[in-house]
């Protein structure tokens, strides 16, 4: 029987057996008929004519479906056994046949029963195809048209008389009712303030806890326009405010937000839908308002009269028509558009230019020398050319363009035996599976989570719609390579996850006004170039009148963490393998590739993300070379752009903040935007100046490390063994399986245990550090022979850190001794000695002696030295002994290099020399204190020798606990750390050494008393006044020397809970600041980030001063200077050789004019003016406490700070 004789007859029979009566059915048979009838004339298009063909396929696959449900029914054995091909038939797809019809059935199905099987599984493929490719043609026609007819458009009003308002002016039928609705709303607009800005910012009650769903919200509606889905957001926005409970999180800016986004598109009456909402809302429209409107009428050409009226009543609210084109964000099209409307009703009218602000000059007498008029100052420039810079741009902007750049990876090579390619060819078949798979499996959740999102909730859908699904999909197979094979925690992927969507959907696209731009700016740096007038690249980058790039609101953590869980489970259901990869012998049925299951560390049950062993096992075996990083991960390929405001400054295309923070907290960057943009310039300019040091990788170090690393590793030298060298799991009478055995005692049972756990604890720490190392070398590698440069920003302190976080200059030794500058500079007469005093203070040796001993001592090293730069692995090894071996035998390689030329003082270096401060937050509490007994133990005062304050209070196991004592450590912190010293001690009594840490700890706390009296009094006073403050209700804050404002983000946790999928994710987030402040991390951390506050200033300020230096244009050509390369690890710093005494003078000169300011006093008044001056708390008990607290400064003694300035090993 053919398929077209058997469809008919099935459709005769079917419609045999639908009940009578059922339009439903009756509808599917007339379609049917006109499918099979064939002389049946149609007026119907081709197209239509094919849909239908295509749909009466369709709907004879249910009828087939229809009848294997009747032969199943009737217990036809060979029909079940191919149950698997057709379970999915819809149960609700067709009517069960009536019992009489079935009973007639059961002879003939007997015997047909095989051949039945065999055609239904064939036109039944054959049938589900055209079905789907019918799908496929009719999915995005039908789709749209059905997203739009469930979303809400017209509002739920709360006011009766809105309400019928609206409903009348709805059945009514003027000529242009929307325009004169919007008239009359204006009209009768409350005038009130939003709700956000009536709240004063010391009201903390009901209305701040709503912050973090406001933020939300305003997420999702920024998502939405972005994504072009304009009606789910008003969709969503109608379903709010239609609650009188939820339309409390409401905003004014999120009213404005889709106002502007119908304003865009010209749909004048939904605009006037949301201003029906604004003014039920309470609340009275502002210049973003208006302008939304306006730009609305000018795109639609309106009438003069509404246009006037509009004008009118926005001059009776108090705002001025030239703040629509000077204080409200539009674009060139959107400012035309608004332009447009306001002539018509305006004709003469000219909108203002906008405003060139007067150049702001920084008022900080610390910054007074570097913000000065000087035509004698001029500034470093780069050793590349304009064009050759040029280059380097293009090749930067393509790897941001791209998002991601991939490596090699310097792993050993494996022989490319069958094993290995069948392994690759396994994966890729795989990867091809998954990416399929991955692509469904997103198609479905958008459709669920749109789902939701029409039924008015906050969905993850706009925020998957963020990047094409080709990214995802990208990003999720990257994610599952990188996987480690122990697994990791699900929260921990979610927020990876999250946050890699966040920062790609922040890549802005203004390549080509970037392009013009970034070359005029290249004029400054560029080696064959000139300016005009000298100035810093701030100053010349804003002189090119580059617009303020559009700041970006943070996601909320929870909707961070909740899209990347959503990610992960959408992973988790795609990836799959046959199971014959985990056992030949199995069948070939699928098995997933990542396994969820809990684990404890630190006594916390964790969900945790693990791959299959097998899969692990193919990985191994196919050993890829490739290595993905994000391309704000690596260092860039050109200089990084200026810093010009808190949220402008480094890569091109990728926006970064300047102050790094949790994700979801704001209150940094709130600060840092109210602050005066002048303030900045100290901080924007320093990290700029840091950034812009061009580097390069030491070759011949990375080969000598490479060689180790492919090797077997040395730990010895931080050198991560593979983690083949990993400890195994106990065997014989340790082994686990033991556990299991009747006749082993408990106490047994948990010595095994303990064992295992710490294998596998070593294990994981070993595979985390190879990881590290891999990904450094690799990109060393992959840098070798080019230049980089590593942009900067700042922790909340303001210490400075690169923003790569992979291969910098603030790592170990080893990541260390890979740069040195991309720009030498010739030894002059003093390097050399320079490079000797380094390599001598690289080893550890000689520290209490003076650095004219050193350099002998050096001398007499130097066979030792040669040796090693000539024959590091097979000659003696000297440096292999040294403190820091890996920067030691570069350094002895520089050493030697410059010994065996011709002229030692005209050898050009790229070599950094070090020089670190002597327990830097000891010299801070000296300074501010005057404490001259202080202040001799770290080397303030000019000495002979220098002084070694570790020396001073106890042997080097309490070196740790003296250096972080004046950061807050407690008794408690300081006993643990000589306790860990102690045991690394083998020859010391291990019986002992809690007694012994406990008498240790009392004796340096008490020797720390005795020596730096005015140090404990300085802390004392800030933590009590930290302890105050956070009673108040409010988190510490203050204002740096150079102007940075800075508050303390602890909070009390909040909990945060995330359910459904594999696991419910709750978190803990401390920097709610709708939660009270954490008092005793509040008090705690006040000393030590108060400290590292002025460590930072002082460092920036040095900075600023090696940039500018120079002597007169008097001096000789050859002597003239064009500033000094510096570099800072926090409290070192890093430049040449030969400008070591240089930075070594400025470096105490700032340090000097930093603390001639009145810091404790400065900061008492502003924490006065802060906490203790709002009339309604000067009642408060607290409030009394802190203002008689903050009045009592400590008392400052008598040394003299000029003494610095002489004092050779300050830094040395």
């Amino acid at each position: 029987m053919s398929a077209v004789r058997w469809g008919r007859g099935a459709a005769g029979f079917g419609r045999a057996l639908w009940p009578a009566g059922s339009p439903g059915l009756l509808a599917e048979e007339g379609a049917l008929g006109g499918v099979w009838s064939r002389k049946r004339s149609s007026t119907a298009s081709p197209c239509e004519q094919d849909r239908r063909k295509d749909w009466g396929h369709a709907e004879l696959l249910e009828v087939l479906k229809a009848r294997v449900r009747q032969l199943q029914a009737e217990g036809v054995a060979e029909v079940t056994v191919k149950r698997v091909a057709v379970a999915r038939a819809p149960e609700a797809g067709g009517a069960q046949p009536p019992r009489q019809a079935q009973a007639g059935a059961k002879g003939a199905a007997a015997t047909l029963s095989s051949r039945w099987a065999q055609k239904l599984d064939s036109d039944q493929q054959l049938m589900e195809k055209r079905k789907q490719r019918l799908e496929g043609k009719l999915q995005e026609r039908v789709e749209k048209g059905a997203w739009q007819k469930q979303l809400r458009l017209e509002p739920r009003l709360l006011s009766r008389k809105l309400a019928s308002q609206l409903q009348h002016w709805e059945q009514g039928a003027p000529r242009s009712p929307w325009e004169e609705q919007l008239a009359q709303l204006l009209q009768e607009a409350p005038h009130r303030l939003s709700s956000e800005a009536a709240a004063a910012p010391a009201d903390r009650g009901p209305e701040s806890r709503l912050e973090g769903q406001r933020q939300r919200l305003l997420s999702f509606f920024e998502c939405c326009l972005l994504t072009g889905h304009l009606p789910l957001a008003h969709h969503v926005l109608v379903t709010h405010h239609s609650k009188s409970q939820q339309q409390r999180l409401l905003t004014l800016s999120m009213y404005n937000m889709v106002m502007l986004g119908w304003a865009r598109q010209g749909s004048f009456k939904e605009l006037t839908y949301v201003f029906f909402m604004l003014k039920d809302a309470g609340l009275a429209p502002d210049l973003q308002s208006y302008a939304a409107a306006l730009q609305c009428m000018g795109r639609l050409d309106q009438d003069a009269g509404t246009i006037r009226r509009c004008l009118k009543q926005m001059a009776q609210d108090g705002l001025q028509l030239q703040g629509l084109f000077t204080a409200v964000p539009l674009s060139a099209e959107e400012r035309a558009e608004l332009l447009r409307a306001v002539r018509k009703a305006k004709p003469t009218f000219t909108p203002p230019r906008l405003p060139v602000p007067p150049p702001q000059v920084n008022t900080s007498p610390l910054l007074r020398e570097i913000y000065a008029k000087d035509p004698a100052v001029s500034y470093p420039r780069l050793h590349l050319s304009l064009k050759e810079l040029q280059g380097l741009f293009q090749q930067q902007l393509r790897v941001e363009m791209a998002t991601t750049i991939t490596v090699e990876s310097v792993e050993k090579v494996p022989l490319l035996t069958k094993e290995v390619l069948h392994a690759r060819k396994t994966l890729a078949g795989l990867r091809t599976r998954w990416r399929t798979a991955l692509y469904r499996e997103l198609q479905e959740t958008k459709e669920s989570e749109a789902h939701a999102a029409r039924e008015g909730r906050l969905s993850l859908f706009p925020y998957l719609c963020l990047l094409s699904e080709k990214e995802i999909v990208r990003v999720l197979l990257q994610t599952l390579q990188a996987l480690p094979a122990q697994g990791e925690s699900l929260l921990f992927l979610a927020h990876e996850l999250g946050l890699r969507v966040f920062k790609r959907k922040q890549l802005r696209n203004e390549v080509q006004e970037l392009e013009q731009r970034y070359s005029k700016y290249l004029h400054l740096l560029a080696s064959d170039t000139q300016v005009a007038e000298p100035c810093l690249p701030r100053q010349h980058w804003e002189a090119l009148g580059v617009p303020e790039a559009p700041h970006e609101q943070p996601w909320p953590m929870s909707v961070v963490v909740q899209l990347g869980k959503q990610l992960a489970e959408v992973l988790v259901r795609a990836a799959q393998m046959p199971s014959s990869l985990a056992a030949p012998r199995s069948p070939g049925t699928l098995i997933p590739v990542l396994y969820h299951v809990y684990s404890f560390r630190s006594f916390r049950q964790i969900g945790i993300l693990k791959p299959h062993p097998a899969f692990t096992q193919l990985l191994e075996t196919a050993a890829e070379r490739t290595l993905t990083f994000e391309s704000t991960d690596v260092p860039m390929l050109c200089p990084p752009l200026p810093w010009t405001s808190p949220h402008s400054g480094a890569f091109l295309l990728s926006p970064t903040k300047m102050m790094r923070s949790v994700e979801g907290s704001q209150q940094h960057q709130l600060l840092l935007e109210r602050c005066p943009p002048a303030e900045l310039h100290g901080a924007l300019d320093a990290l700029t100046q840091l950034g812009n040091c061009a580097w390069r990788v030491n070759g011949r170090v990375l080969d000598l490390v490479l060689e180790l690393f492919t090797d077997k590793g040395c730990p010895r030298l931080g050198v991560p063994a593979p983690p083949s060298e990993a400890p195994r799991p106990p065997e014989g009478r340790q082994a686990p399986k033991r556990c299991l055995l009747p006749e082993v005692s408990p106490a047994e049972k948990a010595e095994m245990r303990r064992e295992l756990a710490r294998r596998l604890k070593v294990a994981r720490e070993m595979q985390s550090l190879r990881a590290d190392a891999l990904y450094r070398l690799s990109l060393a590698q992959h840098l070798r022979h080019r230049v980089f440069w590593l942009p900067h920003n700042m922790d909340f302190r303001g210490r400075t850190y690169p923003c790569s976080p992979h291969f910098n200059h603030l790592g170990s030794d080893l990541a260390r001794a890979l740069l040195e500058f991309a720009q030498g500079r010739p030894l002059g007469p003093h390097g050399l000695n320079w490079l000797k005093i380094h390599l001598v203070n690289l080893t550890g040796l000689k520290k209490r002696e003076s650095l004219q001993a050193r350099r002998d001592y050096a001398d007499e090293l130097m066979e030792d030295i040669l040796d090693s730069a000539d024959r590091p692995m097979t000659g003696r090894k000297w440096w292999m002994e040294a403190d820091e071996p890996w920067q030691a035998l570069a350094c002895c390689m520089e050493v030697a290099r410059a010994v065996r030329a011709p002229d030692p003082t005209a050898y050009v270096s790229h070599f950094p020399v070090h020089q670190d401060g002597s327990c830097n937050g000891l010299q801070h509490y000296a300074a501010l204190g005057r404490d001259s007994v202080g202040a001799a133990s770290v080397n303030l005062l000019p000495s002979d020798l220098p002084q070694d304050v570790y020396s001073e209070v106890a042997a080097q196991v309490v070196k740790q606990t003296v250096m972080t004592v004046v950061y807050g450590v407690t008794r408690y912190g300081g006993r643990l750390q000589i306790e860990k010293r102690l045991r690394e001690i083998h020859d010391f009594p291990q019986d002992f050494v809690w007694e012994a840490s406990h008498y240790l700890v009392r004796q340096v706390f008490n020797s720390l008393q005795e020596m730096f009296s005015g140090t404990r009094s300085i802390q004392r006073w800030l933590t009590e006044s930290a302890r105050l403050i956070s009673h108040t209700g409010s988190a510490v804050e203050w204002v740096t020397p150079l102007g940075i404002p800075i508050i303390q983000p602890y909070h009390r946790d909040s909990k945060v809970m995330i359910k459904g999928g594999l696991q419910s994710l709750t978190f803990s987030s401390s920097v709610d600041t709708s939660q009270k402040p954490n008092t005793l991390k509040q008090k705690n951390g006040f000393p030590p980030n108060f400290i590292h506050s002025l460590d930072s200033s002082h460092m920036m300020l040095t900075a600023l001063h090696c940039y500018r230096r120079g002597l007169s244009t008097g001096a000789p050509h050859c002597c003239r200077r064009k500033g000094l390369t510096f570099v800072s690890v926090h409290d070192c710093f890093w430049t040449h050789a030969a400008d070591v005494a240089v930075m070594n003078q400025v470096c105490r000169e700032q340090f000097v004019r930093l603390h001639s300011q009145p810091i404790l006093h400065n900061l008492s008044r502003f924490l006065i003016e802060r906490f203790c001056s709002d009339p309604r708390t000067s009642k408060s008990i607290w409030v009394s406490r802190l203002t008689d607290t903050l009045l009592s400064v400590p008392k400052t003694g008598t040394f003299n700070l000029e003494q610095v300035k002489h004092s050779t090993y300050f830094f040395s």
